[in-house]
């Protein structure tokens, strides 16, 4: 959901090359079946399955236009905590890919608040489509998670982003 942390990821700079940034694209996306939770003493979240049916799809984004290296080091970066799952997740048929790199103009973060409206009104749910899609879901021990709170992105952007973006590669 970050676009400089992913371009940090699979290019090695959180601000690449124009023609980097032209490979990929991303559509606001829900999630049904999991829950996203704070992992303890670290700035990063957990999905995890829910075990209730009632339960908010958790609110993210399916990026499109990847390449097999581009997994391979998305791999190395989640590491053992987490394993590379299948899933079916739900877009918003009339919202179109964006640029991740158009982080900063709001528009993807405005296509997910519509997004995760949209998950609360059955109709607009309906006018969704599912598309497959590819996640990392915690395997690590379940006691390194604080159930009781779900991960704030908003959080994550105004008070930890900012070091995940600058930090040196052998601090993350």
């Amino acid at each position: 959901m970050a676009p400089a942390i992913l371009h940090r990821i699979i290019h090695g700079s959180s601000t690449p090359e124009p023609w980097q940034k032209s490979l990929i694209a991303s559509r606001p996306a829900l999630l049904p079946g999991y829950c996203r939770h704070r992992v303890h003493n670290a700035d990063y979240p957990a999905l995890i399955a829910s075990d209730t049916r009632d339960s908010a799809p958790v609110l993210g984004v399916v990026v499109t236009g990847i390449t097999e290296g581009d997994v391979y080091r998305l791999d190395k970066f989640e590491g053992p905590e987490y394993e590379k799952r299948a899933v079916r997740v739900k877009v918003i048929k009339s919202i179109p890919e964006t640029d991740p790199s158009r982080e900063g103009d709001g528009s993807l973060h405005r296509a997910l608040d519509q997004t995760a409206s949209a998950g609360c009104d059955e109709r607009a749910y309906q006018e969704m489509e599912e598309v497959d899609a590819m996640t990392y879901v915690w395997i690590a021990p379940m006691e390194n998670l604080d159930l009781a709170q779900e991960w704030d992105f908003e959080h994550f952007k105004k008070e930890k982003m900012q070091w995940w973006v600058e930090a040196d590669e052998s601090e993350l």
